[in-house]
């Protein structure tokens, strides 16, 4: 981590308005200056500058941090970073840090207001009476004491509303692909598979990042699979749910509600949805109360003494810069320890207890940590709502439950370097082991039992099917008539006519539609589309 010298004075630009309350552990300490300015009013250069402190306000762009060449430490306060090049940062070495728990308890308190007052119909009985009407009868609504309530990510703020409905004594069903059955236990919720959820919740409310495999995740598809006159809410990010068709689905009646806090584009412009009268909606709210942004200015400040004194910041979103010469030498691992880590992520769908990675060889005599951090940052990267990286990964992982471990050999492998991941979940395991040299690049060399030798690629396709004549065939021509090109394509088995796999290179993406057609393939036991 990068440090300062605790005599010299660390100065600090506040950009956006925050908090004076917040601010005031910032001003406390002697030797740090304080600036209260925006930085769109500056023109020229400012040296000088070791800190900066946003909102959602100032978009902190390439050109901005060339602006600051002393700027050591970025604090977003709040927890989305949209706003900031944070890969920019990272090139510069400068530090981004946020304030991630700072509005877990107002989105959370906004999320179950939105459901108590979608539930009794109150912004519409408010309305009525403010209008002069009397009509107690045409805003009948329902109990929440008894109604299954449906959460999607059980993160900070999915956690934080079971323990309220569970206080209304309401059943709650989580599907979060990291809940364990014990960490479950513990919050009296029970997982369960997201189909299970959507066809059982009778209430059903999104906590999930918008990344590319939750983006459009409630669509029609998914909410023809839930409860006739079931409700929905999104307090979570715009893009989750697909507005057209839950507009759709509230006209025909399959749906009967639904309060939303942020949408596809905002502000709202056009849509059906501001014409019908069981929806809520609010402008993005959720977290702006008074207490959530004195917290996520508190939380900033004390990140920023703390590293003005040369102590650790606790909530780092990307890596100190590091010199490129000792960048380079472990660069072709740590690429392939991302990859590893993203492909383990997407065999392992059900929840995690451990990931322990091996390495062997030369590479086993190194610093293996950042390797190791890199592994877990493809795990966990686009499945949760955190922005995932080297310094804040082991803390997500703790705080996911998934605990993970390094083991070094130097046994003989027939290989110069080897790295093997191993993924334990509650009833299944995973491994993959992988290698990089010089003339073959990165390749995958075993998955589970089976023996490979294939490269990560963009677009690739594992199938494990029963070893029998023609399903290869079968697989190629249904992929040719859904106009998909195979690339490269390795098989193995594990003894003839047991289980088999094959390992498809194509040229674009798989769609949902053509895994699932090749899913209902016979002899065709699992289909996982990879994007690596």
């Amino acid at each position: 981590m990068l440090q300062t010298d605790n005599h010299e004075r660390f100065t600090v630009l506040v950009s956006d308005p925050l908090s004076s309350e917040g601010l005031a552990p910032l001003l406390k300490v002697p030797h740090i200056r304080v600036i209260e300015r925006s930085l769109d009013q500056f023109e020229e250069p400012l040296p000088g500058i070791d800190a900066l402190i946003v909102r959602s306000a100032t978009v902190v762009t390439k050109e901005a941090l060339a602006q600051m060449p002393d700027l050591k430490l970025i604090g977003r306060a709040g927890v989305g970073t949209d706003n900031i090049d944070v890969e920019a940062a990272t090139e510069r070495g400068v530090i981004v840090v946020n304030a991630p728990d700072g509005n877990t308890i107002s989105t959370c308190e906004h999320t179950f207001a939105m459901m108590m007052a979608l539930m009794r119909n109150i912004p519409q009985a408010h309305a009525s009476v403010r209008s002069g009407e009397w009509n107690r009868k045409k805003f009948e609504g329902a109990e929440l004491y008894g109604k299954t309530l449906g959460i999607i990510g059980f993160g900070r703020i999915g956690s934080e509303i079971a323990a309220r409905a569970r206080a209304f004594r309401m059943k709650v069903m989580v599907y979060d692909p990291f809940l364990t059955a014990e960490r479950a236990n513990k919050a009296g919720v029970k997982a369960a598979l997201l189909e299970d959820v959507l066809e059982q919740a009778d209430i059903l409310t999104v906590h999930t990042p918008l990344v590319k495999e939750t983006r459009g995740l409630i669509n029609r598809t998914t909410i023809a699979r839930m409860k006739k006159g079931a409700f929905l809410l999104n307090c979570a990010r715009g893009g989750i749910v697909d507005e057209a068709a839950l507009a759709a689905a509230l006209e025909s009646g399959q749906l009967a509600g639904a309060a939303l806090d942020v949408f596809e584009s905002e502000p709202l412009g056009d849509s059906p949805l501001r014409q019908m009268n069981q929806v809520i909606l609010t402008p993005h709210i959720a977290a702006s109360t008074k207490e959530a942004q004195q917290s996520v200015a508190r939380q900033v400040s004390e990140e920023i003494i703390a590293f003005s004194e040369g102590r650790t910041v606790t909530h780092g979103l990307n890596f100190p810069h590091i010199p490129g010469e000792q960048f380079d030498k472990i660069r072709p691992f740590y690429d392939l320890a991302v990859k590893m880590g993203k492909m383990a992520s997407n065999f392992m769908r059900v929840p995690v207890k451990n990931l322990s990675v091996s390495y062997s060889g030369e590479i086993a005599e190194q610093d293996t940590t950042l390797l190791t951090r890199a592994a877990l940052k493809g795990f966990f990267k686009n499945r949760i709502d955190s922005y995932v990286n080297d310094v804040n990964v082991s803390y997500i992982s703790k705080e996911r439950g998934v605990s993970w471990s390094e083991k070094r050999s130097q046994e003989e492998t027939g290989y110069q370097n080897l790295i093997s991941i191993t993924v334990e979940g509650e009833d299944h395991f995973f491994s993959l082991t992988g290698t990089s040299n010089r003339d073959f690049g990165l390749r995958f060399l075993k998955i589970d039992d089976f023996s490979a030798d294939f490269q990560p690629s963009e677009h690739q396709l594992f199938i494990s099917h029963t070893d029998k004549p023609g399903v290869i065939g079968s697989v190629g021509q249904l992929l040719g008539t859904h106009d998909v090109n195979i690339a490269t394509m390795h098989v193995g088995r594990k003894s003839e006519g047991g289980e088999a796999m094959m390992m498809l290179t194509v040229d674009k993406e798989i769609s949902s539609e053509t895994a699932s057609a090749l899913q209902k393939t016979k002899e065709i036991n699992r289909v996982i589309v990879l994007e690596l």
